[in-house]
């Protein structure tokens, strides 16, 4: 049993991947830190211990519109590190926040004109000057609010992405993109907009963006429609025009009362090459090549076992949860979620595939991950297979996140995170 403030509602792992950041729906944020590697024990891989907890986001109310505005923390993307401080942003529904994590370890003692307490001291008691020191003191997180970016979103904000210039960022909402500058709080230009004029007009909404990690005029956004738009802000200032579209021709025989829902794209991630396009809809994963925009590369199916569960998965809202997807450090091997605490992984290379399972049990130190099978509806069992008529469906696995370069994966459970090191190489090989 779990409060709903606890359940995690994004992971990310900072650019070194010594880092890892959660943020939940009681607004929030968590940051582990990875423990150095002990003289003593050469092979244990340093453990991630909270480092530092903060509120990020309060409920607010919005009077003009009768709206509660909800804490939940949607994205978190850390800024690469430039000083001995971490700086990340963090967002819900509406409000950006720049926060600053820095490291306090000595204090300065001996002022001139104030006492130990702090208090001023009366002048004229002050008889001789000394030099103020500094004492070494126990380890203090400090973490500050440092940019509030907020007014700039009408619809919900779903997601938040840093440029490759690391002085500007964006945020996406339903409707619009705006384009920040770290800088700079009381202005953002608006660089989407595919709002109609008429709201009863509306076919599709924005449903995730994101920075080309290299090219720093280049960025994509998905669609609910299914379509993924690369934009190029040399072009114009606004990007209503997009420079590639990557659509997928519909197949007309298998076109269903789902078709629409199905094909929204929940998640759009880039290669760490560039090169590369992930995407998430709700049954499948698939990878775009940034050179062909008339169907993609390569489709994985993450659990097609539901294709003939999609009536009642409609029925009980499910067919609308917006699973993420995320790549390895060498793109090689790509990530997703799925139901039951179960997580897909497809090798790119081999063609591989595995189900595991994020449970209290597999995440013990000396626990190896064993690869689940579920069967379809009056499908031939083996044994340990799980029939897909005892899923539980609301044991989902929305969120993960991957080491920039390690074999190490976040995987966020409702209420638990877990955290997986060096068990998966024998899985997918």
């Amino acid at each position: 049993s779990c409060r709903v403030t606890d359940i995690i509602s994004t992971v990310e792992f900072n650019h070194t991947g010594e880092l890892l950041a959660t943020g939940d729906k009681g607004g929030r944020v968590v940051i582990f830190q990875r423990e150095p590697e002990s003289k003593t024990e050469p092979f244990s891989q340093g453990e991630y211990n909270v480092y530092s907890t903060f509120q990020s986001h309060e409920p607010e109310f919005d009077y003009l519109k009768s709206l509660e505005i909800e804490e939940k923390i949607n994205k978190i993307r850390w800024l690469p590190q430039q000083n001995a401080a971490h700086f990340l942003l963090s967002t819900n529904d509406k409000t950006i926040k720049l926060w600053k994590v820095s490291e306090r370890d000595k204090r300065p003692e001996g002022y001139n004109l104030k006492d130990e307490e702090g208090r001023i001291k009366d002048i004229s008691t002050v008889t001789s000057l000394q030099v103020p020191v500094l004492k070494p003191m126990d380890l203090m997180v400090e973490v500050t609010p440092r940019r509030v970016f907020a007014n700039a979103h009408t619809y919900h904000i779903n997601s938040i992405s840093v440029n490759s210039d690391y002085e500007t960022y964006m945020s996406a909402d339903d409707l619009r993109i705006n384009l920040w500058h770290l800088d700079i709080t009381d202005r953002s230009f608006n660089i989407v907009d595919i709002k109609p004029a008429n709201m009863e007009d509306l076919t599709e909404v924005i449903t995730a963006a994101e920075f080309h990690p290299h090219h720093c005029n280049l960025f994509v956004y998905s669609s609910s429609k299914g379509t993924l738009r690369l934009c190029d802000m040399r072009e114009a200032a606004l990007c209503d025009k997009h420079s590639k579209l990557f659509e997928e021709p519909e197949d007309p025989s298998a076109r269903s009362f789902f078709s629409e829902i199905i094909s929204s794209v929940s998640d759009v991630k880039f290669s760490h090459s560039g090169r590369y396009l992930l995407t998430r809809d709700y049954l499948t994963a698939k990878v775009w090549d940034l050179n062909m925009e008339s169907k993609p590369l390569e489709t994985y199916q993450v659990h097609d076992y539901l294709r003939s569960k999609l009536c009642s998965l409609y029925e009980n809202d499910c067919i609308f949860d917006k699973f993420e997807c995320a790549w390895n450090g060498s793109d090689s091997v790509i990530m997703t979620g799925a139901y039951n605490n179960f997580f897909r992984m497809f090798d790119r290379n081999t063609k591989r595939d595995v189900t595991l399972e994020a449970s209290r049990e597999s995440s013990k130190p000396r626990a190896v991950l064993k690869p689940r099978r579920v069967c379809a509806a009056g499908g031939k069992r083996r044994k340990d297979d799980i029939s897909v008529d005892s899923l539980d469906f609301t044991k989902k696995i929305l969120h993960t996140a991957w080491h920039p370069n390690e074999n190490i994966i976040a995987i966020a459970a409702t209420n638990n995170l877990y955290i997986f090191q060096d068990k998966l190489n024998s899985e997918m090989h």
